[in-house]
């Protein structure tokens, strides 16, 4: 069953033509509407020659059928438009709506998008209707090349409309620019540079299939959390005593809720370690109550120097794991060690110790002194 039949209206048969009857359908509204015949029927024997280029091929015609082709009657379409909207972290964690107001080409009103009053568009002289311009350049004997320009006379429209019949809003452009507030619904679980389609709300021209506006999202970064995929990482510092004793800590999550992160009395933790929380990161995207981890890593400080005196800390010392004592201490005579005093690393002072000798005065054994040039 043909669900389709807006070509074969235009030209003015069934949809159970054969080919040869489509044939000489096609060709007597052809010769009717042809611009050398009737210029002022461009866009009409345009429109004739796109029903039958597409009826007339098997293929097309079966897909034109069965209605998949009810956009292959459009000549073109037109071109997306993108735009990048900013985004926090906390938008993409509890979902947000957001209104964007763009800027867009629409048909005219008060034309109809025909630039002029009715009956006042003439199909262009020059390229007849075409909108280029082609010619023949010699190349050589027997080797012709075809060049293709747009024509200059109604730039590339095929037609053209004298100065006092142009459309007073849109001055014969056949379009004006509009402004379109657009609704964003920002899902939770959405990515950085994800996209948001909206369908055929691109800019419009009379001829064209309207093309989508495109809206990519641009997350900012946050000072607390980083994503990664459905896990949220964060930094925490800890001094000696919570890293060694247990300690409780506060975090606002992204939805406003404070978790009291804790590590008990005897749970270690060292410099670099990394622990989690379950069911504390992103939510899914499309499923919302299920979420990633919270990734949490921490760093030790340690005390400032001497922040103990010496008899402190050896009582300090009766806490903390034993060091290793060598295997006979008493076997070991003092005169086979070399004791050796730690300073402050210094990669400057070092960088100057160590640095090339053409870099540095060289003296000669005479005492005469040398430079490199």
């Amino acid at each position: 069953m043909v669900k389709e039949t807006g070509f074969y209206d235009m030209l003015g048969v069934k949809p159970n033509v054969t080919a040869d009857e489509l044939k000489k359908a096609y060709r007597k509204l052809a010769l009717k509407y042809h611009p050398d015949k009737n210029p002022t029927e461009g866009e009409k024997f345009k429109q004739i020659s796109q029903a039958y280029e597409v009826l007339s091929d098997a293929q097309k015609r079966e897909v034109y059928d069965r209605g998949g082709g009810g956009r292959m009657h459009r000549e073109r379409r037109g071109k997306n438009v993108v735009h990048q909207l900013s985004v926090s972290l906390e938008d993409l964690y509890n979902g947000a709506s957001r209104k964007l107001a763009v800027q867009k080409n629409v048909i005219c009103d008060r034309c109809q998008g025909r630039g002029g009053r009715k009956g006042t568009v003439e199909t262009c002289p020059s390229c007849r209707g075409s909108g280029v311009h082609v010619r023949l350049q010699q190349l050589g004997p027997g080797l012709v090349q075809q060049m293709s320009s747009v024509c200059g006379g109604c730039q590339g429209q095929g037609q053209r409309i004298s100065h006092r019949d142009r459309c007073k809003t849109c001055n014969g452009r056949k379009i004006s620019r509009n402004k379109h507030v657009l609704e964003l619904h920002i899902d939770k679980g959405m990515r950085d540079g994800q996209k948001m389609v909206f369908h055929g709300e691109g800019d419009q021209e009379p001829g064209l299939e309207p093309g989508d506006i495109i809206i990519v999202l641009d997350q900012k970064e946050h000072p607390v959390f980083t994503r990664d995929g459905q896990d949220l990482t964060m930094s925490m510092e800890l001094q000696l005593v919570e890293a060694l004793c247990g300690f409780q800590k506060p975090v606002q999550t992204l939805d406003n809720r404070t978790l009291l992160i804790t590590s008990h009395p005897g749970e270690l933790i060292r410099p670099g370690d990394k622990k989690c929380v379950l069911s504390e990161g992103m939510p899914m995207y499309r499923r919302p109550f299920e979420k990633g981890r919270l990734i949490i890593k921490f760093s030790v400080v340690f005390p400032r120097e001497n922040f103990l005196p010496t008899p402190r800390l050896k009582e300090l010392e009766h806490f903390l794991p034993r060091a290793e004592q060598p295997d006979d201490p008493e076997a070991m005579e003092d005169d086979l060690y070399i004791y050796a005093d730690l300073e402050e690393y210094d990669p400057a002072r070092d960088h100057r110790r160590f640095s090339r000798p053409e870099e540095q005065d060289c003296h000669s054994a005479s005492g005469v002194q040398c430079h490199t040039s």
